[in-house]
């Protein structure tokens, strides 16, 4: 038998030892494939080995192939940190071991995802009544909204979808603006409504979609049942759309339920000074969120929001014989997800929003929103840069042209920007992701993690313009050399 106490105290000065390092480390992985492949791979042992001996070992194979994600200069994908409770907290709900589906089999998880819950709809400002489930992220907590969605609009067109299935159902009018997320159309095409077959409503230059141009996709929809999704925290450039003129838009029809995708965006709703970008939240009838982004908690952990709780557990809920369901008030969290064997992820959110509180989750959110507005101000005079979206929440987008030629054609704008971008990620100071936002390459800057400070941004301002000098020099110095032979 392991001396287990031993095992988990190296393995807590394991995880400590990178957590206070973290900071200070190149933010790029070190090793290749074949690097770790080699020091990973091999062939399954045929005798078992010291637990000690196998975690220790991970640890110094797996940390030349690991990004710090967790650290305060990781901007790319809008990947939050984990804060201290919340990094405790998963520790803790591993050990417990619990099957977070069920009252009886963790009455624990059962209240504290109860209680995280209610906060959650406090924090965001939607209706109370409201029921939440705890996901891996936001494409199943899409999968979610959008399952309950198609069961409420059938059942009011007089079909039975979790019963009949979509073979013969009236057929449902899915409407989502030109920069729906990717997780959207996947979601879709879990609940068997399709990704492509869809009415796409038309976007303003920030990616909002246009409310004119909802009313006349809808127009001709009175007769169907319909789902609209909208977003709130663009992607690329953080913009919202304009919930009150779409809320009004889909109440209009007789049978339609308007789904929010607010992975990152729903988190504006905590601070007073951001809140007007949420304006209209609560007349959707569905949200998505994750709170491994903004809220800092480890992965995985999406959340699932949908105001027709009779729906919701009507397209996710299921039994079986050996099944002992919740009594009185208790909560069955396996019946609002996907999963029937599903990690107890409550506590760590729950630990997260009792270390900030509200007053700690407001500044978390303005502060990254300042620094995004911080680095954005810190590359705008750099030669060549433009920023291309209005600097609303956490997001920028940056396109690099060559000083030297600040009129060249797209296409030369566009490998300036991705070679930018490939020596930033190169360079270790931070990492950021590259994108295309309409057409043209950019660099997409997400700030997101508690523990960034000013010190961060600015030392990674520095480096994006010192790579992009270095890009401009090569680039010159190829030409002179072209010309040369």
């Amino acid at each position: 038998m392991p001396d287990r106490r031993t095992l988990l105290r190296q393995t807590a000065d394991l995880a400590a030892d990178f957590l206070e390092g973290v900071a200070d480390r190149p933010v790029r992985a070190s090793a290749t494939h074949d690097e770790l492949v080699a020091a990973l791979g091999g062939e399954l042992p045929a005798r078992g080995e010291a637990p000690g001996e196998v975690v220790a070992d991970l640890a110094r194979a797996a940390e030349p192939g690991i990004v710090a994600t967790a650290g305060p200069r990781f901007f790319g994908f809008v990947i939050g940190g984990s804060l201290p409770s919340a990094v405790a907290a998963d520790w803790l709900a591993s050990a417990w071991d619990q099957n977070g589906f069920s009252f009886v089999t963790s009455p624990a998880a059962s209240v504290v995802e109860e209680t995280a819950a209610r906060w959650l709809l406090e924090v965001f400002g939607l209706p109370p009544e409201s029921t939440v489930g705890f996901t891996t992220g936001a494409t199943m907590a899409t999968f979610a909204g959008f399952a309950a969605a198609r069961h409420r609009v059938l059942q009011r067109a007089g079909w039975d979808v979790e019963k009949d299935g979509l073979i013969g159902a009236p057929d449902i009018a899915v409407v989502v603006g030109a920069e729906a997320h990717a997780t959207i159309a996947a979601s879709l095409r879990l609940v068997g409504l399709g990704g492509e077959r869809v009415i796409v409503v038309d976007a303003d230059g920030q990616g909002r979609m246009r409310p004119d141009a909802l009313r006349a996709s809808l127009a001709g929809l009175r007769d169907r049942p319909v789902i609209v999704s909208a977003q709130s925290g663009n992607v690329n450039t953080g913009a919202f759309d304009p919930l009150p003129e779409i809320v009004a838009a889909v109440r209009e029809l007789p049978n339609a339920w308007l789904h929010v995708d607010g992975a990152f965006g729903l988190w504006a709703a905590a601070s007073p000074s951001l809140r007007h970008l949420v304006a209209g939240l609560d007349g959707a009838d569905s949200w998505t969120t994750d709170a491994h982004k903004w809220l800092n908690v480890p992965y995985d952990s999406g959340i699932a929001i949908v105001r027709d709780g009779p729906a919701h557990y009507g397209a996710m809920g299921h039994g079986a014989a050996y099944y002992v369901a919740a009594e009185g008030a208790a909560r069955d969290s396996g019946n609002l997800v996907a999963e029937s064997s599903r990690r107890a992820r409550g506590f760590t959110v729950y630990a997260a929003l009792r270390e900030l509180g509200r007053d700690g989750l407001t500044d978390l959110v303005d502060r990254c929103c300042a620094l995004a507005r911080r680095m954005a101000d810190g590359l705008r005079d750099a030669p060549g840069v433009t920023i291309l979206n209005d600097v609303v929440l956490n997001q920028v987008l940056v396109r690099f042209a060559p000083p030297d030629a600040p009129d060249a054609d797209a296409a030369t704008v566009d490998a300036f920007t991705r070679d930018v971008i490939a020596a930033v990620q190169a360079d270790g100071t931070c990492w950021l992701g590259g994108t295309t936002w309409h057409g043209m390459a950019a660099m997409r800057i997400s700030v997101s993690n508690w523990s960034t400070t000013e010190a961060d941004a600015d030392v990674s301002v520095a480096a994006i313009r010192r790579c992009a000098e270095s890009v401009a020099a090569r680039r010159a110095s190829d030409a002179t050399a072209a010309v040369g032979s």
